[in-house]
């Protein structure tokens, strides 16, 4: 009895580069066909889509040398970084974008209704006769817009259940439209120009250019939602390090309106710096004069200290010393009243940790410092001098504190009646018609290319690794089962199939001829005469002259072997019959032209003779046994002792009778016939049959107590990626040659 067998442990994780590159080879016909097609189908995106263009504007960004009170900017001490960085948020902000939705109406968006793929392409071809004319329907589909279409909504409002849909609006006869919902029921009916305010809706139609019945998408967003699309697709970026350009940049479908939406940005920009540098001007001013009459009372009151002293001194002059002295302390003191007047304009705006308010902080202990030492320089001198340098310098020090917040006061003044902020335009917004940012054409077919190319060969890999048929008769030998032969593919038995199948010329029911009779030279026949002499040998102990052949599962080529085999051996002047055991779906009758009826199934339930079940061929001598009329009950016809004795006596008038059994995995027929037969074979097809298969096929064989004798490889493929081909064999380079070569 044959032995289970074992499959012999081989390492799964190995990767085969080369059979990986030699599988990509094989298809490459599907990888270049799909690669094709993903590069056609890109090519047509690259010219259908509508092209994207790009506004852009430039804006310049000055850093600011000095405050509104005209004093040093301590910002610059400590290296804060450019502007740039803070206007170009103050651009995206809300208040910025906010303030262009509202007037520009970018919160109301209208589409025509176009053709599907196409319509974009062919409106944008559209060149009308006249102004404001319009293109023609194609075929009469009036509802979508061909080319030359317009709408300008003035006003639209709506309840807040309709914010977000898409409304449908339909162009009528002279000037009429018809507002339709999302449910396509009717909204408003009105006419162009005039204003309308109905359950909740007010829409004003400022200009309406289509045909009648055109259809138009009409969609009201909410505020903040069309602000937040116009912060996401508006780009702004400083040109260079530091270098306070500020570009703007705005892709759109719609160059127009890409221009108009960047200039209204960058006005109202430029407008709100203006106004907060004014609105600077204005506080400054007024803490200024808020200031000044304070200052005005301590020059008075200093003056007229020194003048009492003088009238009471006499007139003492200052020593030179002394003047040297006073000279420095002006110096001090002025200086530190303008960083605390300058302490109290910030103490409105920063907190005393801001790094800004420390820095001043910082410089004003520095100069206090300084005052005390030359303090101390003052009482080394007479008391005198001591007191009248007090007092001059008290009067020094309001002068020129009085005098520079005066002028400084003139300046404010003067810059909030005509202020000029720190940002300008320099380029308004523009755009290039002739070179749209979007799409790249050539870059999109290519990616579409590269795409295609990885996706069919990642198909082909994948195809590869969920098909696990075998490729290789080593594996099947690995499992303890001899292989036969080996079956090249024929291509001519397929041409001829596909020949028959497309003209309806066949022998019977549009089945090809027998390729042993129409192409006795083909490698697949070649095959064949191997595997006779190899049965020749096999079969000199076999019990009985019964070949029985069958197969794991359906498709594996069995009829095309056992049908080309009883050709190619009764060539050699054996009688065979060929029985068609397949009495569900055997197709026997069909492939030599003999009638379906009188067949297998008839002759076991007596409905016919042996004489009458026996078909000659056009082969002297083989004969064919059809499988008859399909019965309710197969196995339990071949399991009836009728069986036994129809082999016995088809046995003694024949050299070898093969039987042609339905698959063991599906059925047990080849099972039961397997038992009567002396040799049996199974088919197995090239990256058909997995090993699994295979090894469960032989088991159940061996659990039947059937000596399976080997295998026939059929249908094996020249491929790169296979390690096993039919070229390994000695035949695949020889070819007939007729007498008279």
């Amino acid at each position: 009895m044959q032995q289970t067998p074992a499959l012999t442990s081989q390492d799964d994780d190995e990767i085969d580069l080369m059979g990986l590159l030699g599988t990509l080879v094989d298809h490459k016909w599907l990888i270049a066909g799909i690669t094709a097609a993903s590069m056609v189908v890109g090519t047509a995106y690259a010219v259908l889509a509508n092209p994207v263009y790009q506004a852009t504007a430039l804006i310049q960004v000055e850093a600011k040398k000095n405050d509104m009170l005209g004093f040093s900017d301590i910002n610059s001490m400590l290296g804060k970084e450019s502007p740039s960085a803070t206007e170009i948020e103050l651009i995206k902000s809300r208040a910025i974008i906010g303030k262009v939705v509202d007037n520009l109406s970018l919160d109301i968006t209208v589409e025509p209704n176009r053709f599907p793929v196409i319509g974009d392409f062919i409106a944008r071809r559209f060149k009308p006769d006249t102004v404001n004319s319009v293109a023609t329907p194609w075929l009469g589909m009036n509802s979508f817009a061909w080319g030359g279409e317009a709408l300008k909504i003035f006003q639209l409002e709506l309840p807040q259940e309709l914010l977000g849909q898409e409304l449908t609006f339909v162009s009528g006869e002279s000037g009429h439209f018809t507002l339709l919902d999302e449910d396509d029921n009717v909204l408003l009916e009105g006419q162009v120009g005039q204003a309308y305010d109905q359950d909740g809706i007010k829409l004003q139609v400022e200009v309406l250019q289509a045909n009648p019945g055109t259809t138009f998408s009409i969609v009201r967003d909410q505020r903040l939602t069309s602000i937040l699309k116009y912060q996401k697709v508006l780009d702004v970026s400083e040109r260079g390090k530091e270098s306070g350009m500020i570009g703007l940049a705005l892709e759109s479908e719609k160059p127009a309106e890409a221009i108009q939406i960047l200039n209204e940005i960058a006005k109202l920009y430029v407008r709100q710096n203006v106004e907060r540098t004014s609105a600077e001007a204005a506080q400054s001013l007024e803490f200024l004069n808020d200031q000044l009459p304070q200052v005005r009372k301590d020059l008075e009151k200093a003056e007229n200290a020194l003048n009492k002293y003088q009238i009471r001194s006499k007139s003492i002059d200052i020593s030179l010393e002394a003047k040297a002295i006073l000279d420095q302390i002006v110096a001090l003191d002025t200086s530190i009243s303008e960083l605390k007047l300058q302490q109290a304009e910030m103490d409105r705006k920063f907190t005393r940790q801001h790094p800004a308010y420390r820095a001043l902080l910082s410089q004003l202990g520095e100069l206090t410092a300084k005052q005390n030492g030359l303090a101390k320089k003052v009482e080394g001198l007479p008391s005198t001098q001591q007191e009248l340098l007090s007092l001059t310098r008290d009067v020094k020090v309001s002068t020129e504190i009085y005098t520079q917040l005066l002028n400084k006061s003139q300046e404010l003044d003067v810059m909030r009646a005509g202020t000029v902020g720190n940002v300008r335009l320099i380029d308004t917004a523009d755009v290039d018609l002739l070179k749209p940012v979007k799409p790249k054409k050539a870059l999109i077919v290519l990616i579409a290319t590269l795409f295609g190319a990885i996706l069919a060969a990642a198909l082909v890999l994948f195809r590869k690794a969920l098909n696990r048929g075998v490729e290789n008769p080593d594996q099947i030998e690995q499992l303890g089962l001899p292989v036969y032969a080996s079956i090249p593919f024929s291509t001519l038995q397929k041409s001829e199939e596909s020949k028959t199948l497309r003209t309806g010329r066949g022998r019977s029911n549009n089945v090809a001829p027998i390729l042993a009779s129409s192409h006795p030279t083909d490698l697949a026949i070649e095959g064949l005469r191997s595997l006779r002499t190899s049965l020749h040998f096999a079969m000199l102990e076999a019990s009985n002259n019964r070949l029985m052949i069958s197969g794991p599962s359906p498709k594996v080529g069995k009829t095309f072997v056992s049908a080309n085999l009883a050709a190619v051996i009764a060539q050699t002047g054996q009688r065979v019959l060929l029985i068609d055991v397949d009495m569900r779906k055997g197709y026997l009758h069909k492939v030599f032209g003999t009638p379906a009826e009188n067949g297998l199934s008839d002759l076991l339930v007596k409905r016919c003779d042996l004489a009458t079940a026996i078909n000659k061929t056009e082969f002297e001598h083989l004969d064919v046994i059809g499988r008859g009329q399909i019965p309710p009950n197969p196995s339990e016809l071949l399991m009836h002792a009728n069986f036994s004795a129809f082999l016995d006596e088809v046995s003694a008038q024949y050299d070898l009778v093969i039987l042609d059994t339905p698959p063991l995995l599906a059925v047990t027929d080849a099972a039961i016939v397997g038992r009567q037969s002396g040799t049996s074979l199974i088919v197995t097809r090239f990256a058909l049959n997995p090993v699994r298969e295979i090894e469960l096929t032989m088991r159940r064989f061996a659990q039947n107590g059937i000596d399976l004798k080997g295998a026939i490889f059929n249908g094996v493929e020249k491929r790169a990626s296979a390690k096993y081909g039919y070229a390994d064999y000695g035949y695949y380079n020889y070819e007939y040659k007729s007498e008279k070569a």
